[in-house]
């Protein structure tokens, strides 16, 4: 019984009008009008080129635990090159029923003070690349990164995490009510 040679697998994702791609080493950063992201695909059975503005991302073996990690890697470089042309945003309303809580934005932090009464202000981190605009109870985060800005909307919605209350009483906090789509 004669075995098969296993061919591979090749995706590509195309780079739309005003969007750049450019790879160093294994550093792909996709550049566009909404920012710039960069991201790391090190990994040692993905190939990914360049050409004419399109990424080819290529894996060796055909196998579905092979495919899977090449339909991940494609999926992030669809997200880069949708961040590249519109940044993602994501919603976050304050809630404050029992004590009115201030929110302060600075460079890379976010102080909530008077949280439930609480002497000590909580801290939230905003990471890097990704904008922060505080209106009346609303918080909008942007950024052309959506991991960067779903993590700092979820540091922000972690930071007013109540413990040892009823949650049903005590509704007080920040919540993310919209996030962007995906697809």
């Amino acid at each position: 019984m004669a075995q098969q040679k296993d061919q591979g697998v090749t995706k590509k994702a195309s780079m739309p009008e005003g969007v750049t791609a450019s790879l160093e080493d294994t550093l792909l950063t996709i550049e566009g009008p909404a920012g710039e992201v960069s991201r790391d695909f090190f990994s040692p059975l993905l190939n990914i080129t360049i050409n004419d503005n399109i990424v080819e991302l290529s894996i060796k073996s055909s196998k579905r635990k092979f495919t899977k990690i090449l339909n991940t890697m494609i999926a992030h470089v669809n997200n880069m090159v949708k961040g590249a042309v519109d940044s993602f945003t994501y919603e976050v309303k304050i809630c404050s029923g029992h004590f009115p809580m201030s929110i302060k934005k600075d460079e890379s932090m976010i102080t909530i003070s008077n949280f439930l009464g609480e002497k000590i202000p909580r801290k939230s981190k905003i990471l890097r690349n990704v904008n922060v605009e505080v209106k009346g109870d609303m918080i909008t985060i942007k950024s052309p990164d959506i991991e960067s800005a779903g993590q700092t909307a979820a540091n922000l919605e972690h930071a007013t995490k109540i413990k040892n209350r009823d949650r049903r009483i005590f509704q007080d906090g920040c919540y993310i009510i919209s996030k962007p789509k995906t697809k």
